[in-house]
């Protein structure tokens, strides 16, 4: 039987924000999660615990800005 969890509880477990598990399923990078009866997602963690290595690393680029005032 697979172990499914609430947003929360699978993104924390990921280490990554609600936001981008649910951006994730709008990308088809995870298949869509079952729904509650209140709509809620419940992730299976088996699932998304296969797939964490491959995603968690970000890829994004930081970019800093200074200003330094010369008076």
């Amino acid at each position: 039987m697979s172990s499914l969890v609430s947003i929360g509880t699978a993104a924390k477990e990921l280490g990554v924000h609600p936001a981008t598990l649910r951006r994730w399923e709008e990308e088809g990078k995870i298949d869509p999660p079952e729904r509650t009866t209140g709509g809620d997602r419940r992730y299976d963690l088996a699932k998304l615990r296969h797939l964490a290595p491959h995603q968690a690393p970000s890829s994004r680029t930081t970019l800093a800005y200074a200003r330094v005032s010369t008076t």
